[in-house]
């Protein structure tokens, strides 16, 4: 079932929403202002937010512009409350990129039913990683085929852990599947800070994630992941680890030897110089690059500059 916000200043509205959708078997979680519900979709995405468009702190405009500005949120399904004598709240927030919207007093029935019609639709279309709740392989290659067939220019970035298999097998899958989410706000990070609001994060599985992105942000992007990644990821493992600046474990074929500390390693591909007619042309010459990159023993970078 779906993780949803009730973004509501009147506690009976938001209480309504509450247990509506908790007789569906969904996890809801209110706010009473915009602010407070805005920083926690960052942090923790929900599958779907109910926002009232008159709250404290940030208007449900607000929040909605912000959330649908940030590469990891923008496709985060909105359902706008607005009053009944209040047409142009509707279309204001339909404009801004909400999904739907209720005029109060709703029907509690017609609530969970739009909710339903809408989360449905979204997982459909957004095919999310279950642990990241990232865009998924499906979503990926729908989003680079479509830049390919547009003939726009762009780059792909495919970002890999290096040694990320030693420290799941010592620390534990729950301590690995933290890292990955780490991983994934790291890339969030990054690309809000140096990509662009149509830029696409996705995460292809396991240690593995995709940056679809325009040609002059991919570097940015790159250095500014590597320096939050080298800055962070010490932090993880135990002081004796961190000291020495390895650990013991096991390799894939069972014999003990010493492994760095988690390092990162990106692949560019772009369509600058080369021209790509599919989306799996592009994702063998993407793990290519990210091969050479993962040569060097330490986080870096590698874009492709040969011509076709």
């Amino acid at each position: 079932m779906a993780k949803i916000f009730a973004v509501d200043d009147d506690f009976g509205i938001s209480e309504l929403i509450k247990i509506t959708l908790e007789k569906e078997g969904h996890t809801v979680i209110s706010f009473n202002n915009g602010q407070d519900a805005y920083e926690s979709a960052l942090k923790e995405i929900p599958d779907l937010i109910i926002l009232d468009v008159m709250m404290p702190k940030m208007n449900g405009y607000e929040v909605c512009e912000k959330l649908k500005e940030t590469p990891s949120t923008r496709l985060l399904p909105i359902i706008m409350l607005t009053s009944q004598s209040q047409t142009k709240d509707k279309i204001t927030g339909l404009k801004l990129g909400a999904d739907d919207y209720l005029t109060k007093p709703f029907d509690p029935y017609e609530l969970a039913a739009r909710v339903e019609g809408i989360l449905n639709r979204y997982h459909e279309t957004r095919a999310v990683n279950p642990l990241t709740g990232l865009p998924g392989n499906v979503s990926i290659e729908k989003e680079i085929t479509k830049r390919i067939s547009s003939g726009e220019k762009f780059a792909v970035l495919w970002i890999d852990l290096d040694n990320f298999k030693s420290f799941n097998d010592n620390y534990g899958f729950e301590k690995g599947d933290f890292i990955i989410k780490e991983t994934a706000n790291f890339i969030i990070d990054a690309v809000k800070n140096h990509g662009t609001v149509l830029d696409m994060i996705g995460h292809l599985g396991g240690d593995d994630f995709i940056v679809v992105t325009t040609c002059d942000c991919a570097e940015n992007i790159c250095l500014h992941l590597i320096e939050l990644f080298d800055e962070n990821i010490s932090a993880y493992y135990s002081d004796e680890d961190r000291s020495r600046g390895y650990i013991i474990s096991k390799d894939r074929l069972g014999k003990v030897q010493a492994f760095p500390l988690m390092s990162v390693s990106i692949g560019i591909v772009t369509n600058e110089i080369r021209n790509f007619t599919h989306y799996a042309q592009l994702a063998e010459l993407a793990a290519e690059v990210k091969a050479v990159a993962k040569e060097i023993p330490k986080s870096s970078y590698f874009k492709d500059r040969r011509k076709a």
